[in-house]
Formats: structure tokens, C-alpha cells, sequence
């Protein structure tokens, strides 16, 4: 069960950042992941409707009945197709901070010391902090339960912690792919405590290749809905994506957060 409070209290933080802190380096291999091209807005059903609480849209296909609840908060009730089956989940989103103006930076005159990318898995976000104060914010989306960290290779899970940028790579799916150092020392750490405790099996890998992206071309909405698809990355829309990566260099520094 979702906790507003936590939603609530976590949205005024991220509207008020102001950070500063040091990361770590380490390797991974870069790879696109299968699981993350599985996904579609639910087709009519053989009777022609769609499932408990969907608006077929102007193509006939179901998506997302939304609505605000009496704290502001968006509720979503989404309908998608996964490898062929059809699936019904539930989503609420808190509101994002406002920051509706992207001022324009000269971004070659910029630190990259001073910059921090926060990703927040609770309010749905990554923020650019430079010199303490937020400058950009994107929605995005992570794995299919945000709110569980990284232990081991196909949980599906966004790993938790502090990261560097290793690269910058420009992607045929995702538009752009900013590749972060999972697994790191932190990351072996938390793996082979998940081991010991039972947690997962002992023969687990870690896993690689986590990195923010955007979305495949018909897949923006998925990051407006809220609706965890990823195998572990952090997800935006392309269009933000590409502002983003604008002000990314390798080694700039990475948290992310529940």
C-alpha cells in the first residue's frame, strides 16, 4: 500500500533540494535489456469492450482511466498488454513540484563537480541539482516496484545509492542511454549480504547495464502513467531525455533514492 504521507512529504523536499555529497567508480557492461520492448496499451477485449474502469481511446485500444483524488494526488487505473497478457494496475502519482520553465543554460561553462543527479523512485522524478539548487526536474518511471532496491540480475529492481556517469551513448530504442556504475563496491556489498541472509540464491548474479533512458517511440505514455516497465533503469520521456543528456559528463555524480 502506497503511504501519501511519505508521497506528500518527499514531493515538498523535492521542490526545495539543495545537496551536496561524493560517489564512487566502478564498470558494467552496456546492453539494452528484453523485458523493457513488452509493452502496449491493451487492445479491445473479443467482445469489443475494454476491462473494469477503461475508456477505449480515439485508435479503440484501452489505456488509462485517470483522476484526481481529494489530496491532488493522480490516480490511474492502466490497462496493458505484456507478452501477450493483458494487465490491470493501479497507479497514484503525487503532484510534481512546479517547474514549467526551462531556463536556458551554457552548458559548456558549466562544473560538472557541481552537479548532481537526483532520482527520487517515490515522486517519480530526477532532478538536476547544480550548485545546490534544482535547475531541471523530468518525471520518470523505474522497475515494476519502485520501491524495492537492486540485489541481484533480473529482479527487475532500480538499485539504490550513489553512482557516477561512466558514459553517454546514443541508443536506436531509447533515444539516449546515460550508463551509471552498477554494480559498484556498495552494490557487490548489499548483493552478497542478500546472499548470506537467504535473501536471494547463492548462485545470483548481480547484474549490469542499468543506466537512465528514454522510451521506445510509442512509449511516452508510459512514463506519464507512472507504470513501472523497465528492467531496473531509470526511464524518461525522449523528449526530455534529450535535454537532459545535454548536461551530462562521465563522473558526474548519481543518487538515487527511495
Amino acid at each position: 500500500m502506497i503511504n501519501k504521507t511519505t508521497l506528500a512529504l518527499g514531493a515538498a523536499f523535492a521542490a526545495s533540494m539543495s545537496l551536496s555529497v561524493a560517489a564512487v567508480a566502478s564498470d558494467a557492461q552496456f546492453g539494452a535489456t528484453s523485458m523493457e520492448a513488452g509493452y502496449q496499451l491493451a487492445s479491445k477485449d473479443a467482445e469489443g469492450k475494454c476491462g473494469a474502469d477503461m475508456k477505449k481511446g480515439a485508435e479503440g485500444k484501452c489505456g488509462a482511466e485517470k483522476k484526481k483524488d481529494a489530496e491532488g494526488f493522480t490516480v490511474r487505473v492502466i490497462q496493458y498488454s505484456q507478452n501477450g497478457m493483458r494487465v490491470t494496475k493501479t497507479t497514484i502519482s503525487p503532484p510534481m513540484p512546479s517547474f514549467k520553465d526551462r531556463k536556458p543554460y551554457n552548458i559548456d561553462t558549466m562544473n560538472a563537480d557541481s552537479m548532481l543527479v537526483y532520482v527520487d523512485k517515490t515522486n517519480y522524478l530526477v532532478a538536476l541539482i547544480y550548485k545546490r539548487k534544482r535547475i531541471r526536474q523530468y518525471r520518470a518511471v523505474f522497475g515494476p516496484d519502485r520501491l524495492k532496491d537492486k540485489f541481484r540480475e533480473g529482479d527487475r529492481n532500480t538499485p539504490e545509492g550513489w553512482f557516477k556517469v561512466l558514459a553517454v551513448r546514443d541508443n536506436a530504442n531509447w533515444g539516449k542511454f546515460i550508463h551509471i556504475n552498477y554494480p559498484n563496491e556498495e552494490s557487490f556489498k548489499k548483493h552478497n549480504e542478500a546472499k548470506h541472509k537467504g535473501l536471494i540464491p547463492g548462485n545470483a548474479s548481480i547484474g549490469s547495464a542499468i543506466g537512465i533512458h528514454g522510451t521506445y517511440p510509442t512509449g511516452a505514455g508510459m512514463v506519464e502513467m507512472g507504470l513501472g516497465w523497465t528492467d531496473g533503469c531509470v526511464s524518461m520521456t525522449t523528449t526530455d531525455i534529450m535535454d537532459f543528456y545535454k548536461f551530462i559528463k562521465p563522473g558526474m555524480r548519481v543518487y538515487i533514492k527511495r
